[in-house]
């Protein structure tokens, strides 16, 4: 379990926030059943979740930028 976790907390993060903006976002702005995603909250908040967790993964820092910063 330890080793889960220590692979995917950075993941974490970013599921929260899209998930959080996705239902602030329905709440807020979203349609009145024309639009597909906005139109209900469970869809509108797992789309936001996983816009949230892939713009966090193009923010994580890699592993190579580790591997070149300490033999530096």
């Amino acid at each position: 379990m330890k080793s889960w976790f220590k692979n995917w907390y950075w993941y974490i993060p970013g599921l929260l926030v899209g998930a959080v903006g996705g239902y602030f976002y329905w709440k807020y702005f979203g349609c009145d059943g024309s639009c597909l995603i906005t139109s209900s909250p469970v869809r509108s908040v797992l789309y936001f979740a996983v816009m949230g967790l892939l713009l966090n993964q193009m923010l994580k820092p890699s592993s190579k930028d580790k591997i070149s910063s300490k033999s530096s």
